[in-house]
Order: structure tokens, then C-alpha cells, then sequence
């Protein structure tokens, strides 16, 4: 018995120590800034290659840190990236593999650790303020909230805005609906991202997630930025209400004015966050991701909702919703001064679940032992040093009716596979950046190599033991 509370104890004794250590330890923790944007395409921004938009701020952002011109996101639509951004797991571990309608049961499971829950272990003060997009709802008491994976404070919304980008109605302040609020969404973001930074405990890190809804459709866009690219534009904007089942009146291809004008907006919202975090003296120690969930809406319109929004992949194969480079490869940028060269550019693959490891190594955080992390830590690529990666990116889109369904990229080699995971396709996109040489009969052993790496990949993702069981029954929708 003597023992027995000799080790209580000690065990209590090391807790304490441990808990006041925390505090001391976080103030030299750099502070996180991760922005994710909705649907933006790799070729929407003046750096990535766009010959109209005008992105000045994201333009800067990028010269003054690192611009990734090959990052991919982590599934082609919103709701598996953002479970795999925040978790650094492959979204199809996590059952989520489509996106996530109103009402539906597939959520992100309180078994996931996010990056908020992470941070918060180690004395980061989390918030989210944006889209969610993580579950059935924001209602939902059966399911997973912002609060339950780590965020002390949460401002969102469940899907998309409703009506539309202007003076939506359905945005949730830690639980609560707020009705309408007045503005458009990205002025939103900022305005409540930088009165919960001037609430926040300055002697703490923060860890802020901002993910934007622009420039997912329906789109609205203030008029000054509407009228800038009006010679783009025929014809007076008809809304599209959010929601809807009905095909409304007048709904016509107008032109690519007012996309333009909307990722513009975006533009000069983030501006608006990024001047205050200077003026706050929060620039230096504070490491700023922007990244897209997804590829963009193109002309391929495949829904009536999709008309007038003219996302650019840069000329890439395919579009939202698909495995193809225009569907998964958006705009990277990452920010640490004193960290990261300015000016840096790199081509190396990399994939949206390597952020949480990324971030969890630049802030001396340890990582979860006790489960399957498909992401790798990306600071090599920061120092200009070339990245070692032990097993190939890795994409499950099971959703998609007509494929392709599944995707491993090893270097420069992609192979693609059907629903009934047979080999479809095989790229080598350092010769072949748009996929049109199908080289699979060509490459037989390279083609057969990678499809036994993604069988056996595939059913380890299967076999987790995280993986809900409502992922074998759930019916996703595109």
C-alpha cells in the first residue's frame, strides 16, 4: 500500500510539474494561422498563372514565403479535405468520403484528434471561424461539434451560406444560430477573426483556422468588385439561392465577371487579416498556411446551381469532383519569416494531410502514437532540402460513379483505378502534366507495382480500427 501511494504520489507530483511547465513552454510556441478556401482552382490566383483575377495580397504572401506548385489536396471535394487537414489522416480512414449534406449521419467521429485538439493539450488558445462542414448539421447532438474536437470557440456555418455569400442567415456562434448577419462571408471571417484576436490571452499561442466559403458557389460579390470586372460580365446577376431544388428563372451563362470579382473579394478580405496581424505584432511568430479544399468549378458545368462559376485549373485534366490533376492540385502557400525564405517555390508533392504533422513539428508538439497517421512533417521543404516519403500519396474517392475512384502518386508516376479497383490509367506527369498518355499498357511492371501498393494500401485504410462502422452503409453523394 506503502508503494501504491508512493507511486500516486509521484504521479500527481509530475502532473503539477508537468501542468505549470505547460504555460512557460507555450508563450515560445509560434502562433498558426490556417486558411483554407473553398473551391478555388490552381491556376485562380496572378501566381499561380490567372491573366485577369487580381490577387496582390495572395501574390505577396507567396513571395514572401513558400509557393508549392505541387500540393494536392486531400480529397477532390470539401468535406474529406478538411477531415484530412484537420486529423492528418487519408479521409477515407475517417468514413468521410464525400461531402456531407444537411441532416446526413456521416460525421467527423469524436475518436479523430484534430489539430485544435492537439494544440489545446499544449496550451494553444483554438478557434475556427468559417466553414464546418464536419458533420450532419450544427444542431446535431448526436454528433461531433467544433467544441468537442478541440476548438474553444467557433463562429460557422454547416455547408455553404444560405441565401448565398450576402447577408447569410444560418451562421452559428459556439452553438448558437445567429440569423442574419449582415455583410458578405469573407468580410465575416475577418471582421470575427480579429475581434476574437483582440479577446485573446496574449500570453498564449493561438492556433486560428479560417476556412473561407469563397469562391464556392453560390457566389456574391460587393459591387465595386462586380462593376471592376464588368466588361467580363453580360447581363444583370440572377440569384441562385442556396438550398433550392428549383431551377430558377433567367439562370444563364453570363460570363466569368463576377468569379473573378468574387476571388478578387477574397483577396482583399485576407488582406484586410494579414494587415492586422502586423499592426498587432503578430506577423513574425506566426506561421500562415493558405490552402483550397478542392479544385474549381470550370465550365464543365454538371448542375444548373454550377452555371457562371469559371474556376481555372491552370489547364490541368478534370475539375471538382474528380481524381484527375484538376481536381485534387490547388494553390499551397506557406508564411514564417525569419523560417522560410522569401521567394521559395518548390515542386515536390505534397498532400493537405501533411499539415498537421508539419505544424506539429515546427511547434514542438508531439504527434499521436496511438494511430495510423498517413501525413509526414514538410519542414525539409521549408529549409530548401529535399523531402523523404516512405509511402506514396494516396487518394479514395469511392463516390464518384464513374471514376476514377482511387489514386497513388509516387514521384511522378500516378496510377489510376476504377470503383472495382482495376487499373484504368498511368501518367507520368514530368512528361505528361494533362494525362493524355495513358501509359498502362505500355508500363506493365511500374503499373502492376503501384496497383499492389494501393491494394494493400486500401485495406489497411479499411482495416482501422478508428474507421466508424457507418462507413461500410453510408451512401455518399456527389
Amino acid at each position: 500500500m506503502r508503494i501504491l501511494l508512493q507511486l500516486l504520489t509521484a504521479l500527481v507530483i509530475s502532473a503539477t510539474a508537468a501542468m505549470a511547465k505547460a504555460p512557460a513552454e507555450a508563450q515560445t510556441r509560434p502562433n498558426i494561422v490556417l486558411i483554407y478556401v473553398d473551391d478555388l482552382g490552381y491556376g485562380d490566383l496572378a501566381a499561380y498563372g490567372h491573366p485577369v483575377i487580381e490577387t496582390p495580397v495572395l501574390d505577396a504572401l507567396a513571395d514572401e514565403g513558400l509557393r508549392l506548385t505541387a500540393f494536392y489536396a486531400p480529397s477532390p471535394l470539401c468535406s474529406p479535405s478538411r477531415a484530412a487537414l484537420l486529423t492528418g489522416r487519408t479521409p477515407y480512414r475517417t468514413g468521410i468520403e464525400s461531402w456531407i449534406p444537411q441532416g446526413t449521419n456521416a460525421y467527423l467521429s469524436e475518436n479523430e484528434i484534430t489539430i485544435a485538439t492537439l494544440f489545446k493539450d499544449y496550451g494553444y488558445q483554438t478557434a475556427i471561424i468559417g466553414k464546418w462542414h464536419l458533420n450532419g448539421g450544427l444542431n446535431r447532438k448526436d454528433q461531433a461539434q467544433p467544441s468537442d474536437h478541440g476548438f474553444d470557440h467557433s463562429y460557422v456555418l454547416h455547408a455553404f451560406p444560405i441565401p448565398h455569400q450576402h447577408n447569410p442567415t444560418n451562421f452559428h456562434a459556439n452553438g448558437k444560430p445567429l440569423g442574419e448577419v449582415k455583410g458578405f462571408t469573407a468580410e465575416i471571417v475577418v471582421n470575427e477573426a480579429i475581434q476574437w484576436l483582440d479577446k485573446r490571452d496574449k500570453q498564449a499561442p493561438i492556433f486560428l483556422y479560417l476556412p473561407f466559403v469563397e469562391p464556392h458557389g453560390t457566389i456574391a460579390s460587393p459591387e465595386s468588385f462586380l462593376q471592376k470586372y464588368g466588361r467580363y460580365t453580360k447581363g444583370e446577376p440572377i440569384p441562385v439561392v442556396n438550398g433550392s431544388d428549383t431551377y430558377p428563372d433567367g439562370v444563364e451563362a453570363r460570363g466569368p465577371g463576377e468569379y473573378y470579382a468574387n476571388v478578387n473579394h477574397l483577396d482583399y478580405q485576407v488582406g484586410r487579416f494579414l494587415n492586422y496581424l502586423d499592426e498587432a505584432g503578430l506577423k513574425e511568430n506566426t506561421i500562415l498556411v493558405f490552402l483550397s479544399d478542392n479544385g474549381p468549378v470550370t465550365t464543365d458545368w454538371r448542375a444548373w446551381w454550377e452555371v457562371n462559376l469559371y474556376g481555372d485549373t491552370g489547364g490541368y485534366r478534370g475539375r471538382k469532383a474528380d481524381l484527375y490533376e484538376g481536381g485534387i492540385r490547388v494553390p499551397g502557400i506557406i508564411r514564417y519569416p525569419g523560417h522560410i525564405k522569401p521567394g521559395s517555390v518548390s515542386d515536390t508533392p505534397v498532400n493537405g494531410y501533411d499539415i498537421m504533422p508539419t505544424l506539429a513539428t515546427l511547434a514542438d508538439i508531439a504527434m499521436p502514437e496511438d494511430r495510423a497517421i498517413d501525413g509526414i512533417d514538410l519542414s525539409p521543404l521549408l529549409k530548401g532540402k529535399k523531402l523523404k516519403r516512405k509511402r506514396p500519396l494516396f487518394w479514395a474517392f469511392p463516390a464518384d460513379k464513374n471514376g476514377p475512384n482511387y489514386v497513388i502518386l509516387d514521384g511522378d508516376w500516378k496510377l489510376l483505378a476504377d470503383k472495382e479497383r482495376k487499373p484504368m490509367a498511368l501518367y507520368n506527369l514530368a512528361a505528361d502534366r494533362f494525362e493524355l498518355d495513358n501509359l498502362l499498357n505500355a508500363e506493365p511492371k511500374k503499373a502492376a507495382k503501384l496497383h499492389k501498393v494501393m491494394l494493400d494500401y486500401i485495406q489497411e485504410v479499411e482495416d482501422d480500427p478508428l474507421r466508424p462502422d457507418w462507413a461500410v452503409s453510408w451512401k455518399p453523394q456527389l
